[in-house]
């Protein structure tokens, strides 16, 4: 083989890895935000995820809340001004009072995949307890806001 052609065939795969390597980087870019999510948790049949801290979950977790049937978020208002919270502990019974879920929210963003059926959720955040019904089923998912004010002992 001549030189010349030694040189070609190295230049073609150069080149040939250098786009290797940017169509890698680009997949990564363009894979979907949801794939940064933390590993999902059970607790018998129930799936779920907890977390949202940064820029990045939380961004993942806003994703993927329209593939989960319930989903909540945890903040806190302090002067007029509101912040995500953690911490938050979870409570989630069955129309019968049955407990199927019990945790503790790993940053302001709680995801679950309940099966269709009424639910009572109840989440404490610092002593103070606040409840939700909701009912799971039909095509749209559910969405519960949970915010307590700073400068208010009990809601």
């Amino acid at each position: 083989m001549q030189l010349s052609s030694v040189t070609h065939m190295n230049h073609h795969l150069t080149r040939t890895a250098a786009l290797a390597g940017l169509a890698l980087a680009g997949a990564g870019f363009l894979a979907p935000a949801w794939a940064t999510l933390p590993a999902p948790q059970h607790q018998g049949n129930i799936e779920y995820l907890s977390g949202g801290i940064g820029i990045d979950e939380s961004t993942s977790f806003k994703d993927a809340m329209g593939k989960f049937p319930l989903s909540m978020t945890f903040d806190q208002m302090e002067q007029g001004k509101g912040d995500y919270v953690a911490d938050v502990q979870v409570a989630i019974t069955d129309a019968h009072g049955t407990p199927v879920l019990d945790t503790t929210a790993q940053g302001p963003y709680l995801l679950a995949k309940l099966p269709d059926g009424r639910y009572q959720v109840k989440a404490t955040y610092q002593h103070r307890t606040q409840t939700r019904d909701v009912t799971i089923g039909g095509k749209t998912p559910e969405h519960l806001v949970f915010s307590w004010r700073s400068d208010m002992a009990k809601q």
